[in-house]
């Protein structure tokens, strides 16, 4: 029936049409799939690095312990998330909202405006960090007599700093590519997720990925955290993990002001700014 090749013909020249066009997308965005198969091989290093972290305890597990460090780990990797979203998302939402062009020539210094999505956003993410460790510690019998929660919130607070300035360079991106920008900010999260012991210790880590760790500021964090919540350490025995988190902020504020200011003045330019994908 040549009726019916010739449709056949016409569905399978269409189909390849359609699978065409997708080749074409993934090369014009190579470097985007990249980043997120990056993310997957994060994520997946995550759940395997878990298990070394188990066996580096020597086979004698601390029930207790090992779920206070778990706890610890979710919480701060919460708190760095809701962090990083607010930031990230501080042009997205402008775009849902249709204000993006009204903000960015409203008579405010980008300085001004970021560091007033950073200060809501550590407002907002300790209360969520308190009660979500609150919470979910109403479900395990832990004993947290001796923790020392005032030197842990101050840690947090401190950590914050580093964790705006990070979230300052990832706001960029979607001004950059209104199509996958957010997406690649909550990528660059995932990584800092493997390198910075959030469940299983730093040493598990290969060597290179142990100095990735060192200028981390979630590492210190997680350290200084556990060190209050599990051994009641105060600020002094915790200086080793704040005054890095203090020169990592030093860095990373000017550095996130200059990356931002860099990708607005791209977006202007190239008439991103309006873009919704």
């Amino acid at each position: 029936m040549p009726g019916a090749a010739a449709t056949l013909r016409h569905e399978l020249i269409g189909l390849a049409g359609v699978f065409e066009r997708n080749v074409y997308l993934v090369r014009r965005y190579i470097w985007w799939d990249v980043a997120f198969f990056l993310w997957t091989v994060a994520n997946t290093l995550t759940i395997v690095f878990i298990a070394k972290g188990i066996e580096a305890g020597g086979g004698k597990i601390d029930v207790d312990r090992v779920t206070t460090t778990l706890l610890v780990g979710a919480v701060v990797w919460a708190y760095l998330g809701i962090i990083f979203e607010i930031l990230t998302e501080t042009v997205a939402w402008e775009r849902w909202e249709g204000t993006i062009e009204y903000t960015f020539m409203a008579p405010l210094s980008r300085p001004i405006h970021l560091f007033g999505m950073g200060a809501f956003s550590i407002v907002y993410g300790v209360v969520r960090a308190i009660l979500l460790f609150g919470v979910v510690a109403l479900f395990f019998n832990l004993q947290l007599g001796g923790a020392n929660f005032a030197a842990a919130l101050i840690v947090l607070v401190v950590a914050s700093i580093p964790f705006i300035g990070i979230g300052m360079m990832t706001a960029v991106l979607p001004l950059i590519s209104p199509e996958k920008g957010t997406q690649l900010g909550f990528i660059a999260q995932g990584l800092l997720l493997v390198v910075s012991g959030v469940y299983y210790p730093v040493s598990v880590l290969p060597e290179w990925m142990q100095w990735l760790a060192k200028i981390s500021p979630a590492t210190y964090a997680l350290e200084g955290m556990r060190s209050a919540i599990l051994d009641g350490a105060g600020i002094g025995a915790m200086w080793k993990d704040i005054w890095p988190l203090i020169i990592i902020g030093f860095v990373s504020i000017p550095l996130g002001l200059e990356v931002f200011r860099r990708g607005e003045r791209y977006a202007k330019r190239h008439g991103e700014l309006k873009r919704s994908g």
